[in-house]
């Protein structure tokens, strides 16, 4: 029986699967090739890059027009600037790559081309000697190539640069340069020579890049049509635009949550996987910190990652970033990739506040039963009046040990809310750019309902009137989507030499569509 890929290349056989060329723009990269280009084929991780490039290599080879190699340079990276090693790595990986499709001709030479060529210079000469010896023209498909950095990339780049004018007798007819990001951000700075390179200046020879997208639709339907078509167990229509919405395509997302509710998850052996199987396979995912999600995290403390994420997670309108930030983070694969800016998908939204405020839910003295009732419903109240209190007695002191400070007491009440939710419920969270709030959503469930609470958070930024105005039209315009009767604003004031009393309060107030909303002064 075949399975969700959550590791690896795909294998046809073991993996439920959309074959990875039709996910290319098949028709464009045989030309490119036939053209004798060198090209960028770019996403962001665990996306199908290099499934992709292993079912070329084999389609190419089958057709017998080219010799089509495959080499991963990641391993190159240990050797980190020392150049000599990582063209070391580089070349014994591809003549064993090499050897593997029935091409001796590196494994005898390399070593010897080193030793009299030098680093700087081998990588080029061996593809030289390569291609000559090769009756079929070589195409050649280099992943991971970010990996690598400084001075070892710089001087694979300038290597690969320098023989494009002998192609394709004297070198490779066509080449690939796959990874993470596009080579116009490849920002190296030489160790030699402390100069900052742009990859374009040193791999100035690139026709195209291309960008492996997430899934569509129609392929998250199809790939889970294929466990059902092949174990008789379905998802219902509700559990699949859960998992559409939910991961909005990405290849891992999408897997991983089938695989938690189809094998691992309290419904696994159900015939039909729900809505509810699926968000708890989600919390799963979260609370267990996978790779994928702690890997994605882990760019947050990059400072153009900040400049780009931080405006998002306050709803602030002040943009610092410049357009090289926000395509670095789109190649990330963080931010969607049109228009709002926002976050790419709702795991990610979730999950880039939890990774933040990790350690402060872990320090936060509060028992979740203080805040439930006798018939197992989530008192808000009591909860954002403890809030109140600790926020002002403390917030001065925790919000500065969030790295991203602009959006510090948005931060400071989720960690809050979180450390109280997870013992019953959970959070689903809104925010972007110019939104000028934070909108969360408390769901609890309590026996056999579900019990859905907003809380809005708001900067305030103007008066004091016209924010709560702005505020609860926000609020009610969110517990009308929300299709919930409870909702609560919380405004923070920020503004230098306010006093604590003046900023604290408590007070029902009406929307102009007449819902009742608790507004919170912090």
């Amino acid at each position: 029986m075949r399975f969700f890929n959550t590791s690896g290349p795909v294998v046809a056989a073991d993996h439920y699967c959309i074959p990875p060329l039709e996910r290319l723009d098949l028709a464009e990269v045989r030309r490119l090739i036939r053209n004798k280009r060198y090209f960028v084929l770019h996403a962001p991780r665990q996306t199908g890059k290099t499934s992709a490039l292993l079912t070329l290599r084999d389609l190419l080879n089958a057709e017998a027009a080219y010799a089509c190699v495959y080499v991963n340079v990641e391993g190159g990276q240990a050797g980190r600037e020392d150049v000599e090693q990582v063209i070391r790595t580089i070349l014994g990986e591809l003549a064993s790559r090499a050897r593997s499709i029935g091409d001796a001709f590196l494994d005898a030479v390399w070593f010897d081309i080193l030793t009299k060529y030098g680093p700087h210079a081998a990588l080029r000469e061996s593809l030289t000697r390569w291609a000559e010896a090769t009756p079929k023209p070589l195409v050649l498909l280099i992943d991971e190539i970010d990996a690598l950095i400084g001075d070892a990339l710089l001087s694979v780049l300038r290597q690969l640069r320098a023989g494009y004018d002998l192609r394709p007798a004297g070198f490779p007819q066509s080449v690939i340069l796959c990874g993470v990001r596009d080579v116009r951000d490849y920002r190296i700075r030489s160790g030699s020579t402390n100069d900052i390179i742009t990859g374009g200046s040193a791999f100035n020879i690139k026709a195209r890049s291309l960008r492996l997208g997430d899934f569509s639709r129609d392929e998250v339907v199809a790939l889970l049509a294929q466990h059902t078509e092949e174990t008789g167990q379905a998802f219902t229509p509700d559990a699949l635009e859960t998992i559409c919405n939910q991961t909005q395509g990405q290849p891992w997302l999408v897997n991983a949550l089938a695989e938690e509710a189809c094998f691992y998850g309290a419904a696994a052996e159900d015939r039909a996987i729900t809505t509810a199987a699926i968000l708890d396979a989600r919390e799963q995912l979260i609370l267990r910190r996978e790779t994928h999600l702690d890997q994605l995290t882990d760019k947050l403390q990059e400072d153009r990652v900040r400049r780009v994420v931080e405006p998002l997670l306050s709803g602030g309108e002040k943009r610092d970033f410049i357009n090289r930030d926000l395509e670095y983070v789109r190649d990330l694969g963080l931010v969607a990739q049109d228009r709002p800016l926002r976050i790419a998908n709702p795991i990610y939204a979730e999950v880039i506040p939890c990774e933040m405020t990790w350690v402060v839910q872990e320090e936060f003295n509060q028992d979740a039963a203080w805040y439930v009732d006798a018939n197992g419903g989530l008192n808000v109240v009591k909860l954002l009046t403890a809030f109140q209190t600790f926020f002002r007695e403390h917030s001065e002191h925790w919000v500065k040990r969030f790295e991203y400070q602009e959006a510090g007491p948005q931060l400071l009440l989720q960690a809050f809310l979180q450390r109280i939710v997870n013992s019953g419920g959970r959070i689903e969270r809104e925010y972007g750019l110019g939104r000028m709030c934070t909108d969360l959503l408390i769901v609890w469930p309590q026996g056999d309902q579900t019990h859905e609470v907003v809380i809005e958070c708001k900067i305030l930024h103007r008066s004091l009137a016209q924010t709560i105005a702005d505020g609860l039209d926000q609020t009610a315009e969110y517990m009308d989507r929300c299709a919930t009767e409870s909702g609560h604003l919380v405004i923070f004031d920020r503004r230098e030499g306010r006093r604590w009393d003046d900023k604290v309060f408590h007070e029902r107030r009406v929307a102009s569509n007449g819902a009742e909303i608790d507004v919170w002064g912090m």
